[in-house]
């Protein structure tokens, strides 16, 4: 009887919430109406003018729906009494109040979109506005009719600037006979024009020095247009003169600090970091390069450029105020971990200096201990986890590498970085060690949305000092057990590794790719020197086997709906393949790809789908046995922004893993084409998200819609028609966004 109960009471509250929504217009005064629903529509199809985006220029939206469907925060403000106790202005503040219709804000809404038209060169546009009243409550609709677009005919400059004449004429415009007439188009030349003669050394030029002469030919839907450059007035009772080209004389640097007169970094890497050059004309992009890359510096705080005219001159003096931070920084973090019901805790101790060169390069040491009590072993001496790492990491704010031209190292923002880690974990199973090494570079091209990462050399020494009787003996040494992917993840293993990266991201699409090859300097080396193998076949290094594959990954999102939307449709897609050969015929733990949990198939939990068609069939060692070579990830996600700082999203998930050989201890693990479809698995679900702005805490529940782990005949192969929560249901907690 609990579960019934239960539900009724859910049933309950979301009955008084939508009941609420429904009945607050009735308690509206006499006269007065709530805005119900908000429409824009156009008179027909336009490429440019996409209805949604016009709808921001309209004043008034009804309530919030979640989902574009239900008015919760509206039912919520409902339930509130009349009286100002506690519970009723907690939930006023909670909820929305009810959007009342406002003639006067329709109206200039109306002129909004006119203009709006304008502005995009449909000088000709009307906005209709119709309403429909029922009850309480008015519809109302907003219909576009643009007309034709206007188009730049009889293009012409005045530059009343010899000078600015000479150096603007090898510039192609922006603006050309032919154009679509629009502010947009206007402005982005205006401000091209602006930023080239700031470039120039125009250090006092701005864009109101340039205005726009229109001359509108109705009948043939044309615009005449002429760009004015006015002449340089220092007041309103100044004569006209000529724009006064400047140079930069002198830099100097300082300290911003009032206590303190030394700046903490080599002469060498301030100048480094300084585009303005002494000799050379001001220039605006170089001013913002300079800002950039001291921003960008770990040891500084702040910066700030000041020029001063020389008397009588057009030369400029410039001084840089640079301020740092505190080099060093010690923190602690504790945290809770939760890995499939074992509880634990862990701490980090981090010790930090920004500066240890002079030159802004970042020193990390950090110190990390685990503790996890494991439940469900049996036969083992202890039932407790243990780990503990220590890393440390240098990185240089700057390309450190030889045959690189300064100035190629310029015109790139760029980190080299090389770490050590050591780590330790100690299982009642067995005890692991790991020993990391790496050396890489990231980097991007001044104003860009793309960067690249080089992993020059990574290497990972794993070695298994000691492995308990109870599971040597049961897994390892058995021989009616032929699981090579257990056995080989339990053997000593050296992994040399180089990679490279590229990421795209300009905020609605976004494109992550990632290659790396692994033990092939080694196989060459034993191709020409030879080498001794082990029991196994396998080639060894320091006495070794080392791993041998290539891998390759992508990882694309884009957002359907547009950019800067308040609901978001989202798409993603992740493709990830890997292939053993030579010296190996496994993956190594660490680069097998699993399925299922927060940022996969959230019908699934984490590591607990595929490969394939398999099923598992010892829940204790499903860590190895349900990974893969191969894995693909779909997944559509639906973004609305539900109230306060609560976002929600529903969702559909696809996808699986799988293995490219055959491996007898993963029945129905490998890829085929002919099996991809019916191996796919599904799941959707409902999410709620808090954000932060600085990060996002995310709350998935995730049911499953199609198991390929099933047969088709079985009902648990169709969850989605026949579904069972206890079976099919998963939850997530996550930090930060999915894709």
């Amino acid at each position: 009887m609990k579960k019934p109960i239960k539900w009724s009471y859910f049933a309950l509250l979301a009955s008084a919430l939508l009941f609420g929504a429904c009945s607050v217009s009735r308690d509206l005064p006499e006269g007065t109406y709530m805005l119900d629903k908000v429409k824009v529509m156009t008179d027909g199809s336009y490429d440019d003018i996409n209805p949604s985006q016009m709808k921001n220029y309209v004043r008034q939206k009804g309530n919030a729906r979640w989902f574009s469907a239900i008015k919760i925060p509206l039912g919520v403000y409902a339930m509130a009494g009349k009286d100002s106790s506690w519970v009723n202005r907690t939930l006023r503040q909670m909820g929305e109040a009810p959007v009342i219709y406002d003639t006067l804000m329709a109206r200039q809404s109306c002129e909004d979109l006119q203009l709006a038209l304008q502005n995009k060169g449909y000088l000709d546009a009307q906005v209709e506005l119709f309403v429909n009243r029922h009850k309480h409550k008015i519809d109302a609709l907003f219909v576009l009719h643009p007309g034709q677009p206007y188009f730049i005919n009889d293009y012409a400059t005045d530059i009343q600037d010899s000078v600015i004449a000479r150096l603007m004429a090898p510039r192609k415009p922006l603006l050309h006979n032919g154009l679509q007439f629009s502010t947009e188009a206007l402005n982005a030349e205006r401000s091209q024009l602006t930023t080239f003669l700031q470039d120039q050394g125009y250090f006092r030029f701005h864009k109101e020095f340039i205005t726009y002469r229109a001359r509108k030919d109705s009948l043939h839907h044309q615009v005449g247009l002429t760009m004015i450059l006015h002449p340089y007035r220092a007041n309103s009772e100044a004569k006209d003169t000529l724009h006064s080209r400047y140079w930069i004389r002198d830099i100097t640097y300082e300290n911003g600090s009032p206590t303190d007169s030394v700046i903490h970094l080599r002469p060498s890497v301030l100048k480094e970091n300084t585009f303005l050059e002494s000799g050379q004309p001001y220039s605006a992009t170089q001013l913002q390069n300079t800002y950039n890359h001291f921003g960008r510096l770990g040891a500084v705080r702040y910066t700030n450029i000041s020029f001063q005219q020389v008397p009588d001159t057009t030369l400029l003096d410039t001084k840089i105020q640079v301020q740092t931070n505190k080099p060093s920084t010690i923190s602690f973090q504790p945290e809770g971990t939760n890995t499939s019901g074992d509880l634990g805790a862990a701490a980090s101790l981090t010790y930090q200096n920004r500066n240890i060169f002079k030159g802004s390069e970042t020193f990390t040491f950090k110190v990390r201990g685990a503790y996890e009590a494991i439940r469900g072993l049996e036969g083992y001496s202890n039932q407790d986890f243990f780990e503990y790492s220590i890393e440390g990491r240098l990185t240089f704010p700057r390309f450190i590498v030889p045959f690189i031209s300064s100035e190629s190292k310029r015109r790139n923002t760029a980190t080299s970085e090389v770490s050590l880690m050591f780590d330790s974990q100690d299982r009642p199973e067995f005890h692991r060690r790991v020993l990391s090494a790496a050396w890489r570079y990231n980097w991007r091209k001044r104003d860009r949305l793309d960067s690249y990462r080089f992993d020059v050399l990574d290497l990972n020494y794993v070695f298994m000092p000691w492995i308990s009787d109870t599971f040597r003996k049961e897994y390892l040494d058995n021989t009616s057990n032929s699981n090579v992917i257990l056995r080989y993840n339990y053997e000593d293993l050296f992994i040399m590794k180089m990679g490279f990266g590229y990421t795209y991201n300009n905020g609605r699409l976004a494109l992550k790719t990632n290659v790396e090859t692994a033990g092939n300097l080694l196989g060459l080396g034993t191709a020409i020197f030879g080498g001794s193998k082990n029991s196994n076949g396998q080639y060894k290094v320091f006495d070794i086997a080392y791993a041998q594959y290539v891998k390759g990954d992508v990882d694309f999102s884009k957002n359907l709906l547009g950019r800067g939307m308040k609901d978001q449709l989202v798409f993603h897609v992740g493709f990830g393949i890997a292939y053993p050969y030579g010296n190996s015929t496994v993956l190594p733990f660490e680069k097998r790809y699993f399925s299922g949990g927060a940022n996969s198939v959230r019908g699934w939990t984490v590591r607990s789908l595929g490969p394939g068609r398999y099923k598992d069939k010892d829940g204790r060692i499903n860590f190895i046995t349900q990974t893969g070579d191969l894995k693909l990830d779909l997944n559509l996600e639906y973004r609305t922004h539900l109230f306060w700082k609560f976002n929600g999203a529903a969702f559909i998930d696809a996808g699986n893993i799988w293995t490219l050989r055959d491996y007898e201890e993963q029945p129905g693990g490998q890829f085929t084409f002919r099996g991809l479809v019916t191996d796919l698995a599904a799941s959707y679900g409902l999410g709620l998200r808090l954000n932060f702005d600085f990060f996002v805490l995310r709350f998935d529940a995730g049911m499953k819609a199609i198991n390929p782990a099933y047969q088709t005949e079985d009902e648990a192969h169709y969850p989605l028609i026949h579904p069972k929560f206890s079976r099919d249901f998963a939850f997530h907690f996550a930090v930060g966004m999915p894709f």
